[in-house]
Order: C-alpha cells, then structure tokens, then sequence
C-alpha cells in the first residue's frame, strides 16, 4: 500500500538530451512515475529508442536537433500545449543528464511558473557537474577529493601527470559539450606522456578544459554512491548509500550491479555537502575509499537523477523521482524506509562485466541474498523495453565487431612504415592507418 498521494494531474516530461539508447534510468522514471497514475511523457534521442515501448509512456518526441537550452525551452513549450488543458495547467519536467539539468536551470525564470523546477540556477548547479570546478568546490569546503591539476598546454600537462604519478584519469571538465562521433570519452586512463600530450592537444574539439586526476587504486567493496531529493526546504529525507558490486567498463565505469547498503561515512559526507550548496533537487554522488587514508573521496557530483536511483526504492514504492513529483505538487514527502540488502541489477552491462571479470567483486552480507533484485530492463508488467533492447543491443555488438575486424584485417594489409611499394603501386599522403 502506497503511503504517497499523488497530484495525478500535473504530468511530467522526462528530458535527456545526450544519445544514449540504452539509458536505463530514462526507463526506470517511466515505470516510476506511471506505475503511480502520473502520466508520463519524454523528450528523447530517438522515437525508436527502447523506453518508446513501455506501456506507462503516454508519448515521446525526438531531442531538438540543436541541443542548446532555447531550444529545448522551446520544444518544451509546444509539449506542454499538446499534453494540457491550458497554459495554466503545471508540467514537472525531470532531467536526466546533465545537460538537460543546466538548460532547464538556465530558463527557470522563464518557464515558471508553469513549469515546475527546483530552486536552482545554472550557476550552482556548474559549481558540481563541471569536473574542474568540482574540484575546486571540494577544496573550499575540506571534503577528500583526488589531486587534480588543471593543465594550461600540452608540455604543462605532460609534467602534472609525471606528478600525479602514470597511470593518470583524464576528465573534460564539461564532457557534455563533448561532439558526436568523435571518439572522445568523458574519463580516460592514461598511461603514458605521449597520451596526455595527444589528448590535451584535442581541448580544441573537446569543448572544455582537460583535467588530470590521481588514480585511486580500484578494488573490492570501494566504489560508493549516494542518491538523494533534497525538497523546497532543505531537508533530504530520501537518501541512502549504495555499494557498487559490478560496473563497466570492469572497475571504474558505470554500475552493472549495485547493492543498497548502510554506509555512515558517505551518508554523512554526502549530506554535508548539499547542506554546504544549499542545494535542491535530485542528486547522484560517486565515491571512492582510499584504503590508505581511509578516507571516502568524493569523484563525481551528478545534479540529477543517476541511471540506477531505482535500486533506492523503498518498501512503499518511494524513490528520488517521485519524492521530487510529491515536493514540487505541494504534496508532504514521506520519509524514505531502508530495505538494505536491495539489489539492482543491469543486464546488458553485467553480461559485459562478468566476462570481464567471473569472480564475484564484492564481500557478501549475511541475509543479502534474499532481498529483492530489481532488473533495468526486464520486468513482467512492462517486457516491451526489454526486447526493444535486446534487438537494439545484439546491433550494437554486432557493429562494434565489425569494425574491430575491419580495423584487424586493415592492419595487416598496411606495410609497415618505409616498406618499398609494389612496383605501379600508388601511394597517398592522406592515407590512414588504424590504431
């Protein structure tokens, strides 16, 4: 029985705004909020994406093609004339990533008050999501942060990662504004001078600065994260600690499985820092424990939901995206009830991660076992995502095969440098060999 009464009128939009059709997070809202009678609807990166099949998503329209913040306060404002009653009738949009929070922080003032928003400007929310200033933030305020150096050329960059010490992390400090295709990743291991100095000379394309950060040893039972709604008033009352038992890539990526776990330390440090912000809204934190200091370091501050919220719903269905639907309707947000032991797992991602790496990642608790696991995609009230992805998934791997194979086979037939060319043969300056 549900404990929260919601206002089923004001519907929401959620928004993401980056390419990603196998975000699980956009399809873990949709159930959310439908499941609790709120219609639902989405701005996403294609009408064929998985989530598009999920019977609790009343519609959905293709990104903007241009994804600066007018124009998704545009496109937001045709939706909501399409799915109201009336310019006076309120829309919760929910952002997904990171740079659909900033467009909608950055046009608060002019969407409201039809559009329900948190407290927050552009400018508070850049204090967390860029990598750079992040940095800076924690430094401000004492919290446990890797070293990171902010090179300004490339001979720079090559000295603060001697510093650091190699193997490096290499951020963009704003990897939202990173172009399609281009083969930039938003966090790279570097091992090598010759790699800094290649990677620093892309700042160019990049689109923003490039920071360099020590690499905490990776390992059992020390990637952590904190999921939180802080409401109107400043009170996180849904928030809770969750360990990170699988991820891809295999030790630093994205959570293939976590577990909802008590952890004092990272609830207290997380809670602390919105305090400090003054902070509204729905936020995902990431940490790592240096095993040498004991201390939890503080990688990345998400000012929005993160793709696996869902594994911190509680026994009565509450979860960061609906304390967010009950706070900004004006309905009373009840208090969040643990179910430590809670599972979430996702399945493309742990397939990949258990052929990484079979053995079990992490230390079991006593009892663990028997709580519940939720899954990503598959759920037996809603199965149309979960084949949409699996389809959508089997091209993708067969794609990148591929290419790994043309990559392969063209290797082999580029002579190496300075080997004579075949008599008539013909040779070009432009010609590219792979890497």
């Amino acid at each position: 029985m549900l404990r929260q009464s919601f206002d089923t009128r004001v519907p929401a939009v959620l928004v993401r705004l980056d390419r990603n059709p196998f975000h699980h997070g956009t399809l873990g809202a949709t159930r959310s909020l439908g499941r609790a009678g709120i219609p639902v609807h989405a701005v996403v990166e294609s009408s064929t994406s998985p989530v598009t099949r999920s019977r609790y998503l009343r519609s959905a329209l293709a990104r903007p093609a241009a994804t600066s913040a007018a124009e998704l306060a545009g496109l937001l404002e045709r939706m909501a004339g399409e799915i109201t009653d009336g310019p006076s009738h309120a829309v919760l949009p929910v952002p997904l990533d990171d740079v659909s929070a900033l467009a909608l922080a950055r046009h608060r003032d002019e969407l409201g008050p039809r559009f329900l928003l948190p407290e927050q400007t552009e400018q508070q929310l850049l204090r967390v999501a860029d990598k750079g200033a992040l940095a800076e933030t924690c430094a401000a305020l004492g919290l446990p942060h890797p070293r990171t150096e902010l090179p300004a050329g490339a001979d720079e960059a090559a000295a603060m990662a001697w510093s650091l010490g190699l193997p490096v992390i290499a951020k963009w400090s704003r990897p939202w504004l990173l172009p399609a295709g281009g083969g930039l990743r938003s966090t790279t291991i570097v091992r090598s001078l010759a790699e800094v100095r290649e990677l620093y000379a892309r700042t160019p394309e990049a689109g923003s600065r490039l920071l360099l950060q020590e690499l905490l040893p990776a390992g059992r039972d020390l990637d952590w994260f904190f999921h939180g709604y802080v409401d109107s008033v400043g009170r996180c009352t849904t928030g809770s600690s969750g360990r990170k038992e699988r991820s891809w890539p295999d030790g630093a990526g994205l959570t293939a499985v976590g577990r909802w776990t008590v952890n004092p330390a990272v609830e207290r440090t997380a809670r602390e820092l919105l305090d400090a912000l003054g902070y509204r809204g729905v936020c995902d934190l990431d940490f790592r424990l240096d095993r040498a200091t004991g201390a939890y370091h503080l990688l990345d501050f998400n000012p929005r939901p993160g793709a696996q919220f869902r594994l911190f719903t509680d026994p009565d269905g509450l979860d960061v995206v609906r304390a967010l639907h009950l706070d900004l309707t004006g309905r009373p947000v009840p208090p969040h009830s643990p179910a430590y032991g809670r599972r979430f797992l996702v399945e493309n991602y742990t397939a990949l991660s258990l052929l990484a790496s079979p053995r079990r990642r992490y230390a079991a608790e006593p009892g663990a076992a028997r709580q519940r696991t939720e899954f990503a995609w598959w759920v037996a009230d809603d199965p149309g995502p979960a084949l949409a992805m699996g389809r959508a998934w089997g091209t993708h791997l067969l794609r990148r095969v591929l290419t790994a194979l043309r990559g392969l086979f063209g290797a082999r037939r580029t002579p190496p440098p300075g080997t004579p060319s075949a008599p008539g043969a013909r040779t070009s300056s432009h010609q590219l060999t792979p890497r």
